[in-house]
């Protein structure tokens, strides 16, 4: 059983999940599947698969659980933990098949609320299942050994770093152990976004907003007011905490464009998740600056599949002019000498209540070629926001 309890899962799913809640509980949502290598599937594959999702069902929030998040996620209040202890996946709701090509398809629908835990689990599964199928189990002190490197490193600079792997890990065993190293080990490591994890060896969950929030705004109230309006809700919801806004779900020029002062003043920091690192550091201080805000008072987080030699060249170029830390997953949870998966599942369509036609959900990137969506309705987001299009 690869998933053994709900909170094996990023913090950001409960915290989303929450703001579904409070503010838009009758809308519902896709989320689905997509893997950027053509991997072909096996039938012994999908029959692993499907018996894994069957077991999600029985994944439930216990008593201790409940207990632990209530007392570490003030942000979250009790009602939130009282529901989801009576929460379970749904099985029937997830399609999943192979198609003619032998290529993984995977879907589930349900209300935004709900659906929104489906994806890291799902994903992580996904990921498992299939190390399993294809690659041996690693060799633990090989892992290790690539591990001490990368925590000398940070120590030696003080360079600070969060653990975000659970969604493509090799194993549930594998991040459990690395985590286990980074706790007795790394001197800077901030915490985990996985939060049984964070429970286990008394660590920080950490973890704020995903894009599916921005997605499902400029779905719902269009592209031009999706930044702006979603970090709006955030605030109205969560009241200053759980500030780190993410920059990029429709590029980081519209949403630089878009950022008040007010949300510039109230927000922690951002969050950075594709494009050039050194190019948006330069970008988001001229714009601090120009807001009339010190932005060494302001931190971001950079997250865009990154390793240890490449997240130092980035603190040092932070140095002096704005504070930054590190969310590392895939190179501390799938660094085993295999190919790790290039799978995701995003908000594909949403609906603010069930009797309002579906509308489809898009993401742009500020790295080329990654931009999620039909082409119809990215073309359609590009011109909303006179944006250059790929084509």
């Amino acid at each position: 059983m690869v998933i053994k309890t709900i909170l094996d899962t990023d913090l950001y799913k409960f915290t989303t999940s929450y703001a579904y809640i409070k503010l838009f509980p009758y809308a519902m949502g896709t989320f689905t599947f997509k893997e950027r290598d053509d991997t072909e599937y096996t039938e012994g594959f999908l029959q692993a698969l499907k018996n894994e999702i069957q077991n999600l069902s029985v994944v439930a929030l216990t008593a201790e659980e409940r207990d632990y998040m209530s007392r570490h996620c003030r942000f979250l209040p009790p009602v939130y933990w009282e529901w989801l202890s009576s929460f379970r996946f749904d099985p029937a709701r997830i399609n999943v098949y192979l198609d003619e090509q032998r290529h993984l398809h995977l879907e589930v629908t349900d209300y935004m609320y709900k659906v929104t835990l489906y994806e890291v689990p799902l994903l992580a599964i996904v990921s498992e299942i299939k190390n399993q199928f294809l690659n041996r189990f690693p060799d633990k002190e090989s892992i290790l050994q690539r591990l001490a490197g990368k925590v000398d490193l940070s120590n030696e600079n003080g360079m600070p770093f969060s653990e975000f792997g659970t969604r493509r890990r090799f194993s549930f065993e594998v991040q459990d152990m690395v985590v286990g190293y980074l706790k007795e080990h790394a001197r800077f490591c901030m915490g985990t976004s996985n939060c049984y994890l964070a429970m286990k060896y008394d660590m920080r969950p950490m973890g704020t907003h995903p894009h599916e929030w921005f997605m499902f705004h400029g779905a719902q109230f269009g592209y031009k007011h999706a930044n702006y309006m979603a970090l709006e809700n955030w605030v109205n919801v969560y009241d200053g905490d759980l500030g780190t806004a993410l920059s990029d779900t429709y590029t980081s020029d519209s949403f630089l464009s878009n950022f008040s002062r007010k949300q510039a003043k109230l927000f922690d920091g951002v969050r950075c998740d594709s494009g050039d690192e050194f190019e948006f550091i330069d970008r988001l201080i001229a714009r601090y600056k120009e807001l009339g805000i010190d932005p060494t008072t302001k931190t971001i987080i950079f997250s865009n599949a990154l390793d240890f030699e490449k997240a130092l060249k980035i603190f040092q170029y932070c140095q002096g002019k704005i504070r930054c830390s590190f969310g590392i997953g895939t190179n501390l949870t799938n660094d085993t000498g295999y190919q790790p998966s290039n799978i995701v599942m995003k908000l594909s369509r949403c609906k603010m209540n069930v009797n309002q036609e579906w509308r489809e959900c898009v993401k742009l990137s500020d790295d080329m070629g990654k931009h999620m969506g039909s082409n119809a309705e990215v073309e359609a987001c590009l011109y909303e926001l006179r944006l250059a299009s790929e084509n």
